[in-house]
């Protein structure tokens, strides 16, 4: 396994001053709160998909993604500008291995001071040969660096469809946690009346769907806990109002699939928030929605101010297939949405962007991007 603890720093292409700047301010006569901060411009200067980004207990920041055909690798940062390479943090495919290949957006949780990493992956036992096997699985290490170890030799479970997409929200006031994850569009046709009207034009005779599913955890990730929920997937009719942007890829003949993926959760309040993705990761139009719940199972209600996150080049600028995301607190408190896309120089890559997010005093969800200028950031109290 690869491990690079002598971390070798990346170039910054044009990114804004990287020092940090030491703020300070008084929220009241008896009290004073510092933050450092960071200039961070859009793209991030990395190569990933699916990015995941964890603040860990050591006060540094480490990202994963999608990138590599046998596992992951992690970049660390302490500014959010400036990263250094850790290597291959896990690697997967070998012999004896449950998964063989197709490493897809993990996920990294600090618990009880180890790290436990949620990826997805081809699953070696496929005994009538599909095409798509996918299943998740968990890693775990000491560091957030790596290397990181399979939990177990097996999926955390074994539905009968290919899943992906893992993400955890750990209800800590309750003991328990709860798994999100998707199921693959593949051998998934689904009736719809958006499918009627792109078989009646000649555009595609099936339209295949994925579905976000929630279902809990058991607190040592051996399996789960009852049976999962269908929690997310496109609409129906017509009619409904996220038919439009949900089924961009299909309707622009993209491809003849729907997708509901990428879902993270997290809490306001008393208000359960499900973030997911819709249309093909791979084209201009992926873009990013999100759903409420007072149950951390549902049921959920899609937001009428969807999508928040889409591409800005219809618009004058350069993002475009932007998707994947997660949140992120910083220590100030503000909220970020952390996402991939693509630039319109360079499409066939996909860059990590991040972009501030607000919940407005009506329970509103906003991402105020995608953006390319520079932002100030606190990264350290």
């Amino acid at each position: 396994m690869k491990t690079n603890m002598n971390c070798r720093t990346l170039p910054t292409l044009g990114l804004c001053c990287l020092a940090f700047v030491l703020h300070s301010c008084f929220p009241s006569a008896t009290s004073t709160t510092a933050y450092e901060e960071s200039t961070v411009t859009n793209p991030i200067p990395l190569k990933l998909g699916d990015p995941y980004l964890l603040h860990a207990s050591d006060g540094r920041y480490y990202m994963y993604g999608t990138s590599l055909a046998d596992g992951f690798e992690a970049f660390v940062s302490d500014d959010l500008a400036e990263w250094e390479s850790c290597g291959q943090v896990y690697k997967g495919g070998d012999e004896g291995q449950w998964n063989e290949d197709c490493f897809w957006a993990p996920e990294v949780y600090e618990r009880n001071g180890r790290y436990y990493m949620f990826y997805s992956a081809n699953y070696r036992e496929n005994p009538n040969d599909e095409v798509e096997n996918f299943k998740i699985g968990v890693a775990v290490s000491d560091s957030p660096a790596g290397p990181f170890t399979d939990l177990m030799d097996r999926p955390v479970f074994n539905p009968d469809y290919p899943i992906i997409d893992a993400n955890v929200y750990f209800d800590d006031e309750a003991g328990r946690c709860y798994l999100y994850y998707s199921r693959c569009c593949y051998k998934h046709p689904v009736a719809s009346e958006i499918a009627d009207s792109l078989r009646s034009v000649g555009s595609f005779p099936v339209i295949e769907e994925s579905w976000v599913y929630g279902v809990e955890l058991k607190p040592d990730f051996s399996g789960i806990i009852g049976e999962p929920q269908l929690l997310l997937a496109p609409p129906t009719k017509l009619s409904d109002a996220q038919a439009e942007w949900e089924s961009r890829s299909a309707t622009h003949a993209e491809v003849n699939r729907r997708w509901t993926e990428g879902s993270y959760l997290f809490r306001e309040g008393k208000t359960y928030y499900i973030m997911y993705s819709a249309n093909s990761y791979a084209g201009k139009y992926y873009a990013v929605g999100y759903a409420t719940a007072d149950n951390p199972l549902g049921p959920f209600t899609k937001a009428a101010n969807n999508p928040v996150l889409q591409e800005n080049v219809s618009r004058g600028g350069t993002v475009m297939g932007t998707g994947h995301n997660m949140v992120i607190t910083m220590p100030d408190g503000q909220r970020y949405c952390v996402y991939h896309g693509r630039m319109s120089d360079n499409p066939g890559e996909r860059v990590v962007l991040m972009d501030r997010l607000h919940i407005d005093e009506d329970g509103l969800l906003y991402v105020d991007g995608p953006t390319t200028e520079p932002q100030t950031i606190a990264v350290k109290p």
